[in-house]
C-alpha cells in the first residue's frame, strides 16, 4: 500500500510539472486565436509552432467554466499574466495540484485526514499564487517600460510617422512584454478594428494607471487636434517621476512589507512542523477537557495575525 501511494504521489507530481511546462512555453497567443476567427483554420498551418491539440471534451469543459463568472475572471488574469492556459487547462491545474500535494502531505503526515485535508487546500492556492506572481511581474515590468516606449513614440511622431506607424516602430524595437502587447495592437487595427478599440483592449489586459492617462491622451488627440508628440513627452515625464517615487517608496517600505510577511507565516510554518513531528504535544490542548481552550487559543492566534498583517500591510501601502 505504502508503494502504490508513493508510486501515485510521484506520478501525479511528475504529471503536474510535465503539464505546466508543456502548456506554459506554447507558443499560441491570444492574437492568434483572433487570427483563427477571421482567417480560418488555415491559418494553422502558415504560423509556426501553433497546433491543433484540441479535443471535443477539452473544448466542452473550456466552454463550461468560461460561461462562469469566475471563468471570466480566471481567463482575465490568465492575459494579464500572459500564461498560455484556457481556463478549463486551469481548473484541471488546480485539480492535479489539490490531488497531488493532498497525497503527498497525507503520507508524510502520518496518512492523517486532517494533513491530506491541508495539503488540498494548499494545492488549491499553488496555481493561484503563481498566476497572481507572474501577473505582478509583468504588469510592473510593463510599467517600467513605458518612459522608454514614450519617448520612442515622440521621436517617431516629430520624424512624420503617423500614430500607427509609430506603435508599430514600439512593437518592433521594445523588449517584451510591452511589444507583445502593441504588436496585438497594431495586428488588431490591421484586421479593421478601430484604434479606440485596440487600445481599450490593452488596457483591459493591462490594468495600468499610466498606460489609461497615454490610451486617453491619444484618444482625445485623434478627437479634438493637438500636438501629440509634445503630449506624450508631458506624460513621459510625469511617468518616470512617478515610477521614480514608487521606487523609492518600494525601498523604504521592503522592510515593513517583508516583516509583515514573515510573521504571517512563522505561526502557519511552526505549526506544520510540529504537527509532523511532535503531533502528541500539538494535539495535546485538543484533549475532551480542554478542546474548548484549544479552539479558542487558535481562533484568537488566527486573528491576531490576520489583524497584524492588514495593519503593516496598509502602512506600507502607499499610494503615489
Amino acid at each position: 500500500m505504502t508503494i502504490v501511494l508513493i508510486g501515485g504521489s510521484i506520478l501525479v507530481i511528475v504529471l503536474l510539472i510535465a503539464g505546466v511546462v508543456t502548456t506554459v512555453t506554447s507558443q499560441q497567443s491570444i492574437i492568434e486565436e483572433r487570427l483563427i476567427t477571421y482567417v480560418g483554420d488555415d491559418y494553422i498551418d502558415e504560423v509556426e509552432g501553433v497546433e491543433a491539440a484540441s479535443t471535443p471534451l477539452s473544448d466542452w469543459v473550456n466552454v463550461q467554466v468560461e460561461r462562469t463568472r469566475w471563468g471570466g475572471g480566471v481567463a482575465r488574469n490568465l492575459a494579464q499574466a500572459d500564461i498560455k492556459l484556457k481556463p478549463g487547462e486551469y481548473f484541471a491545474l488546480i485539480v492535479i495540484a489539490v490531488v497531488g500535494v493532498g497525497l503527498v502531505t497525507w503520507f508524510f503526515g502520518g496518512q492523517s485526514v486532517i494533513s491530506g485535508l491541508i495539503g488540498a487546500v494548499v494545492g488549491f492556492f499553488l496555481p493561484r499564487f503563481y498566476v497572481n506572481r507572474q501577473k505582478s511581474r509583468r504588469l510592473q515590468a510593463f510599467s517600467d517600460q513605458l518612459p522608454d516606449m514614450l519617448s520612442l513614440m515622440v521621436n517617431g511622431l516629430r520624424a512624420g510617422f503617423s500614430t500607427v506607424q509609430a506603435m508599430e516602430a514600439v512593437s518592433n524595437e521594445m523588449p517584451s512584454p510591452l511589444s507583445d502587447e502593441f504588436k496585438r495592437v497594431v495586428q488588431e487595427m490591421q484586421l479593421g478594428l478601430s484604434m479606440e478599440g485596440s487600445l481599450e483592449n490593452i488596457l483591459r489586459r493591462i490594468p495600468s494607471d499610466d498606460l489609461d492617462l497615454i490610451v486617453t491622451a491619444i484618444n482625445v488627440q485623434r478627437e479634438v487636434g493637438g500636438n501629440l508628440a509634445e503630449i506624450l513627452d508631458t506624460i513621459a515625464h510625469t511617468i518616470r517621476e512617478r515610477i521614480r517615487i514608487k521606487g523609492e517608496i518600494r525601498v523604504l517600505t521592503a522592510q515593513v512589507m517583508y516583516s509583515g510577511r514573515f510573521l504571517a507565516l512563522l505561526p502557519i510554518i511552526l505549526t506544520s512542523i510540529i504537527w509532523l513531528g511532535n503531533r502528541e504535544y500539538l494535539m495535546s490542548v485538543f484533549q475532551p477537557d480542554t478542546m474548548l481552550c484549544g479552539f479558542g487559543i487558535f481562533g484568537a492566534s488566527a486573528i491576531l495575525v490576520a489583524l497584524g498583517y492588514f495593519v503593516m500591510t496598509r502602512i506600507a501601502n502607499i499610494e503615489v
